[in-house]
């Protein structure tokens, strides 16, 4: 069961990675055309960060092994992220 949860993890870990870099992404494309860059940057921010701290804490359940391959998973989704984004 420890491997399937693992898995998981990795894989709620790339989702979450997907979601942050992704949002991080959209909210960059929009400060040319907001009036208040600062406060769109700041809600992104911290909308964002708890998407990404409640996925954690939800697949960590007190596992160390469940966390690594959750922090696994983000740096791939970021990586996924960073090669969509210089292929556009």
């Amino acid at each position: 069961m420890i491997v399937i949860d693992i898995v998981f993890s990795l894989a709620v870990g790339a989702v979450l990675g997907i979601v942050f870099y992704g949002g991080l992404l959209l909210t960059v494309r929009r400060l040319v055309a907001t009036r208040h860059p600062g406060s769109l940057m700041l809600s992104s921010l911290l909308v964002r960060t708890a998407i990404v701290l409640a996925g954690l804490l939800l697949v960590a359940r007190g596992r160390w092994e469940n966390v690594l391959g959750c922090v696994v998973g983000f740096t791939i989704g970021r990586v996924a992220v960073s090669r969509i984004w210089l292929c556009t």
